[in-house]
């Protein structure tokens, strides 16, 4: 009789077994209900800016009435979006501002959305993790050039950019301000690179004199640090020291040119050529007024010279 117990029990343990594999085996055959999901991987709700809401996003395959919750990494509910909202077949999706059922901003962490469908009597927890992240990031300048500080963006290859190297404690985009106007915006979210800035706005070279230059750093999650103070750079073009030049007619005269490139094209009446920035040049026989035109790169500067007459 034992024996007879023995192995009913053990044919009743193989019938379980096998009956528990073939219901496993079908779930697995069984599609899923929702499918092609889209949801936001991280998101700060208080960064006031284009990530400040995390979107959930995805398709029935048939009708049903839909409740979409947030469950917290110990599975508790922390925010129920819809409850029993009747969604057709076809796309579905909601925005979460990162806050509880109270109205109060989640602590940071890694958050899931819950799915439930009445009709089908199944509660799926989405396999795509958000994480809500409220810290900004911290960054460091480790250096900056040029030297002196002067930029001069003349297209004469000399000194034509400015160039940041810095530190982000997070990946992040690092943006550069000058004088409070952002200007450029790192391409990857490297946390050590450089920002550059090259004199220049929509292609032209800006004024002669000093700007303030800045950086910050925004998180994946949107969040942006604190302005980082780098310096004063001062953007300088070709000049010459005097507006006017009195000369005797057939004489030399010498003047220096006040820019950064070795090589200096010049033109004084008819006459034209190449220098350096100190100039020598030779006063025209006539008598009269006439325009001295310096140039670098595609910046030029004037200057009127008077002949006088000779003795």
């Amino acid at each position: 009789m034992a024996r007879l117990l023995s192995t009913l029990l053990v044919l009743g343990l193989l019938g379980g077994t096998a009956a528990a594999f073939a219901v496993t085996e079908h779930l697995k055959l069984v599609r899923s209900p929702i499918l092609r999901t889209q949801v936001d991987k991280v998101f700060s709700p208080v960064c006031r800016c284009s990530t400040a809401k995390a979107r959930i996003h995805f398709q029935l395959r048939r009708a049903d009435r839909v409740t979409l919750s947030i469950e917290d990494g110990d599975r508790r509910i922390v925010r129920t979006i819809v409850a029993g909202h009747a969604v057709r077949r076809g796309g579905f999706g909601r925005y979460w501002d990162g806050r509880d059922d109270s109205g109060s901003v989640v602590p940071d962490g890694v958050y899931k959305p819950r799915v439930h469908l009445s009709h089908q009597h199944r509660t799926i927890v989405l396999p795509n993790p958000i994480r809500v992240d409220t810290k900004p990031p911290r960054l460091t300048v480790l250096g900056w050039i040029p030297r002196g500080h002067v930029l001069t963006p003349d297209r004469n290859f000399r000194h034509e950019r400015l160039e940041v190297r810095y530190r982000v404690t997070e990946p992040a985009h690092v943006i550069l301000y000058v004088d409070g106007r952002r200007r450029s915006r790192s391409r990857s979210q490297q946390q050590t690179g450089v920002a550059r800035w090259f004199g220049r706005v929509n292609g032209r070279g800006v004024p002669a004199g000093a700007y303030r230059i800045t950086l910050a750093a925004r998180d994946l999650g949107g969040n942006l640090s604190r302005l980082v103070r780098v310096g004063t750079v001062f953007v300088r073009y070709v000049r010459l020291p005097h507006a006017v030049y009195r000369v005797k007619a057939g004489t030399r005269f010498g003047t220096h040119v006040l820019t950064d490139s070795p090589g200096i094209r010049w033109q004084l009446g008819k006459r034209s050529g190449i220098g350096r920035s100190r100039l020598v040049l030779r006063a025209p026989q006539q008598p009269g007024r006439y325009t001295l035109t310096v140039s670098v790169g595609d910046r030029e500067a004037h200057a009127v010279v008077v002949v006088e007459p000779g003795p």
